[in-house]
């Protein structure tokens, strides 16, 4: 795959996940909020993942400022990245249908949230990160540069383990131990081993 179809690739990906996004954003833009858990540190590193995911990939695929950092990879690393993002937008889309108004960008429950145990969420409790962990594998690949190629990678990774643990607490506090249990069922962003061979 050439480096300009992998960069056409990664942009119907941006901005089919963009799209996904901002319809869901505009769904539950009425429903109240009951529980606001946002701090700085989660705030600023939320903005340092939009730095990864969203700017400088487009500065890099738009503009020639950041051609010293390219690397080579073999063609099929891009049909691989593909497959990838691909992949990380229908877990995105899926989790987003199955959430319904549950949904939220950041740590906050709102008024009427129901715990969510069906669909894509009876293999995985995070299925939104397992698709930008596979989101930022796919920009590796689809994008070869060591500064906006790694960037979503590299900038999500402190916002996911900074979270992760505010958000299951977050779930505990709220639902107890219905989220436990679901906790011992399923899997974080991988499904368990016991869900995929029964």
């Amino acid at each position: 795959m050439s480096e300009a179809t992998c960069k056409a690739a990664f942009l119907l990906g941006f901005l089919t996940v963009l799209v996904i996004r901002i319809y869901f954003a505009q769904q539950v833009k009425s429903s109240k909020v009951k529980d606001d858990r946002k701090t700085i540190p989660e705030i600023l590193l939320l903005l340092l993942s939009v730095l990864g995911m969203f700017l400088l990939p487009l500065v890099g695929v738009f503009t020639p400022w950041l051609k010293f950092a390219d690397y080579d990879l073999p063609g099929w690393t891009g049909w691989v990245g593909t497959v990838a993002f691909g992949l990380a937008i229908w877990i995105f889309w899926r989790a987003h249908i199955d959430l319904g108004l549950n949904w939220s960008a950041s740590l906050e429950i709102r008024e009427n949230h129901s715990l969510v145990d069906t669909g894509v969420y009876q293999y995985i409790r995070h299925p939104m990160y397992a698709a930008f962990w596979l989101w930022g594998i796919a920009q590796v690949l689809l994008l070869h540069n060591w500064i906006y190629g790694l960037s979503y990678l590299v900038s999500f990774v402190p916002m996911y383990f900074l979270r992760i643990h505010l958000e299951e607490q977050m779930m505990i506090d709220t639902f107890g131990k219905q989220y436990q249990e679901y906790m011992t069922r399923t899997g974080r962003v991988i499904p368990k081993l016991s869900q995929i061979a029964g």
